[in-house]
């Protein structure tokens, strides 16, 4: 598929939430969407487009803003389709793809955690690599890493 393609199938199902659609090397193309749109884009992207197995999902913090993207892959048109939405970083949530995909269910966890995205209506967002009670996002760029202590050297004399 095309990237003019995944317009002129998209364009009219999500009218201005859909922002962009972009070549991008090794997919189909990238959509990027407002997020009012994310069910809805999903939905057509499985249901009318055949992209049915999402192969992840995952988040950066530009500080100003977060993206959240994802990637599907169709068996028919063997093609990945390359997803995407800026949010911001002050309001970094968007709706859940899991009821479409119930695969992302893991990986909006990771960005949850890891970047600080909030993911609406997700079945179970809840801490997976760090303890529940760590309050810290280590991928944002906010994040800081302690400092290293001054090592005192001793030497020897021999």
């Amino acid at each position: 598929m095309r990237p003019e393609l995944l317009r002129e199938r998209l364009g009219p199902l999500l009218g201005p939430r859909l922002l962009a659609v972009e070549p991008f090397d090794g997919t189909a193309g990238r959509v990027r969407f407002a997020r009012e749109g994310a069910l809805d884009l999903f939905r057509a992207v499985r249901d009318d487009l055949g992209y049915r197995h999402l192969a992840m999902v995952g988040a950066v913090d530009w500080v100003d803003h977060r993206e959240v993207f994802y990637v599907a892959w169709s068996d028919q048109e063997r093609d990945y389709v390359f997803l995407s939405t800026d949010l911001p970083a002050n309001d970094a949530h968007v709706e859940s793809a899991t009821p479409v995909w119930p695969a992302a269910n893991w990986h909006e966890r990771e960005a949850f955690e890891m970047v600080d995205v909030r993911f609406d209506h997700h079945p179970d967002l809840r801490h997976l690599l760090t303890p529940e009670e760590y309050a810290f996002h280590p991928l944002l760029r906010s994040f800081k890493l302690h400092e290293p202590e001054e090592l005192e050297v001793k030497t020897r004399n021999v």
